[in-house]
This record gives structure tokens, sequence and C-alpha cells, in this order.
């Protein structure tokens, strides 16, 4: 016997995963700002914060962000309107307008990260 995912599974799945990921990012952020004692430490922080593998990070957190929000709001519509019937539609429609919606946000970033930007 061979497993199958369905859509709800994978909805299910991703969202879980991408709001771990924000909380993760949550409790990180507030690590480290908890230890910004002084200017010199804030501004190595920052100096760290400004290199490419966490500007490539904040496309991550952007991409969970945005997929968590539109999915929920996917979820909404299937819970209480009258979405039980396009669940599937709505979960393809909130994976393209994720990708587009993360494209338009990295887009800047890696021009900053390539040095395209400011």
């Amino acid at each position: 016997m061979r497993f199958h995912w369905y859509t709800g599974q994978v909805a299910w799945v991703l969202h879980r995963l991408s709001g771990l990921a924000i909380v993760l990012y949550l409790v990180i952020h507030i690590w480290s700002i908890s230890k910004l004692s002084d200017p010199a430490t804030f501004d190595a922080e920052m100096r760290l914060y400004a290199k490419p593998l966490f500007r490539l990070g904040e496309i991550g957190l952007l991409a969970a962000c945005v997929f968590h929000a539109l999915n929920g709001a996917r979820i909404f519509l299937v819970d209480f309107g009258n979405g039980a019937r396009y669940h599937r539609q709505l979960f393809y429609a909130v994976l393209v307008l994720s990708v587009v919606v993360i494209t338009m946000g990295a887009i800047p970033i890696l021009k900053d990260v390539f040095g395209g930007g400011r």
C-alpha cells in the first residue's frame, strides 16, 4: 500500500511548519535583542545581520510569513465561508499568490545582497 498526500494534508503540514519557523524566528530575535546592551554590541550585531546569509534568511522569513498569512485566510474561508467546496483551488491560489508576493519581496533583498541595491 502506497501513501498518498492530499492537498489538505499538504496545506496542514506547510501551515504548521511555517508557524513553527515564525515562532523560532521570534525566539531568536527576542534573544538577540535582549543581549544588545551597548552601542558597540548593537553595531556589531547589525553588521552581522547585513551579511548575505542573514539577508537570504530574511527571504525565508518573508516566505513563512506570507504563506502562513495567506493560508490562514484560506482556512478562514474554508471553515467559516463557503470555501469547503473549493479548498483545493484555494490552496493552489494561495501557493501561486505566495510565490508572487515572495518574489516581489525577495527582489529588493537579492539586489541588496548582490550589490545592486541602495
